[in-house]
């Protein structure tokens, strides 16, 4: 057995240390006090992708900097050389990332004439095909609403919440066919939607509410028909698309004889928590159901942006125990940000793995992007997720099988102190220490 090692330590966030190792310790005694088992013979869930969300506000930075440096930014995330990204996650209308709120009709156009997508196409579709382009290949979408338009809402407002108003829930499903048409028509490769961003929120932005029982008839009623009247019936949805700590509970309330066919996962967020046991009973009581992280990022308002290499840290403590817990598909937030960490139109300032500095072009690729690397650079598309016994809880561990036959083993250390690590696989022993503070991954060839 041949490892290849990447270790990330704390100094500046960038893989440090790249070694080969192969096997030559004896299966014995010795090392049972620091074992990590590896066993690929007991698999779980695939994993589908990694990718991230294009938003107007991605649009306009990468607008901003000279081509090539944008060009740079996309190539680290969906080029051949950069970090894996195959998928990406894209606002039906406008969120709190754009540049103001926005709809693709004209207030109270109830027959959809006015229909147009003219901000998407200054500013989402133009990036969205040049990723398309470096990557060489077609990327899989998921489309995402944050609210309805104005007129055909409780409150008169994409903002602050409100709800559907029940008389254009048939309207509301046949726009939301539209766009996904239009994107269709443009070469775009819709193949997921969710119901509602963060349906249990009443935001300062884009946001519409929706009980359990309001999304599970809008869907069974409205959408799932309207999708499949528009040849669209193939489309994944996924429903919820919101916090960890309520995930079982929507799942359980909306997913039922009715419903069952016409939901294809359960989309969720982390700011509310780890809660990977919510996820877990999803995976346990639907195991039909594809799990997908759908956002996360680091909110300025909760978390302080010079804590750089903590906040990635959250990157791979949440991913590991996402996907222990069952988790298929991991779309991070925007892939990039201007150094404010916008534009935001209510001033909801995030941290992107890349930020980006309008005024003089200059790139700063922030500890969290090499930490998403960690995963989706190595554990590919397709591979399935195998059993693992870790001697101690300060390992925080997962491990993979890739389509290759290779094994793909995350260690996270958030410790302060240096951990030994001996992984053994199939009577093989290789060390794998894990400094203080540190990830590392190991790519095993048998």
């Amino acid at each position: 057995m041949t490892g290849k090692f990447i270790t990330t330590v704390e100094e500046n966030g960038r893989p440090v240390r790249q070694a080969d190792r192969r096997s030559a310790l004896p299966d014995d005694r010795e090392q049972e006090l620091h074992l990590v088992n590896l066993y690929p013979r007991v698999k779980y869930q695939p994993v589908l992708g990694f990718g991230g969300a294009i938003t107007e506000a991605v649009g306009l930075v990468l607008a901003a900097l000279p081509p090539e440096r944008a060009r740079q930014v996309l190539e680290a995330y969906y080029g051949p050389s950069g970090i894996g990204y195959s998928l990406a996650r894209v606002p039906l209308d406008s969120c709190d990332f754009s540049a103001g709120p926005y709809c693709a009709i004209e207030e109270g156009d109830e027959q959809l004439t006015t229909f147009s997508l003219r901000r998407d196409e200054k500013t989402i579709l133009p990036c969205f095909r040049q990723a398309e382009a470096l990557a060489g290949k077609k990327l899989s979408v998921m489309l995402s609403p944050w609210s309805p338009p104005a007129f055909m809402k409780t409150n008169g407002s994409r903002m602050d919440g409100g709800q559907l108003r029940e008389e254009y829930a048939g309207l509301w499903a046949r726009y939301i066919c539209r766009y996904i048409l239009e994107y269709k028509k443009r070469g775009v490769q819709v193949d997921r939607l969710s119901v509602q961003n963060e349906p249990n929120a009443a935001q300062a932005w884009d946001s519409c509410r929706y009980s359990a029982c309001q999304e599970r008839n809008f869907l069974r009623d409205h959408l799932h028909p309207a999708l499949v009247r528009s040849g669209l019936g193939d489309t994944q949805v996924f429903i919820w698309d919101h916090n960890k700590e309520r995930v079982f509970e929507r799942a359980a309330r909306c997913i039922g004889p009715d419903t069952d066919g016409m939901i294809a996962g359960v989309a969720f967020h982390w700011y509310s928590g780890d809660h990977f046991e919510g996820v877990r009973l999803v995976r346990e009581h639907f195991p039909d159901k594809l799990l997908l992280f759908s956002e996360g990022c680091i909110e300025y308002s909760r978390f302080d942006r010079s804590r750089a290499f903590q906040n990635a840290q959250m990157y791979a403590h949440d991913m590991i125990g996402n996907f222990n817990a069952g988790m298929n598909l991991f779309l991070d937030w925007n892939i990039a940000l201007d150094q404010n960490g916008g534009p935001n139109h209510a001033g909801n300032y995030c941290e992107a793995p890349v930020l980006c500095d309008t005024a003089c072009g200059r790139i700063e690729y922030r500890p969290s992007f090499y930490y998403i690397a960690h995963f989706s650079h190595h554990i590919r598309p397709g591979a399935r997720r195998i059993a693992v016994t870790c001697y101690s809880e300060r390992v925080e561990t997962t491990a993979f099988e890739n389509p290759d036959g290779s094994i793909a083993v995350v260690l996270l250390n958030r410790t302060d102190q240096a951990l030994p690590v001996t992984l053994r696989l199939e009577g093989q022993l290789l060390d794998a220490p894990c400094p203080p503070r540190s990830i590392t991954t190991a790519v095993l060839e048998r």
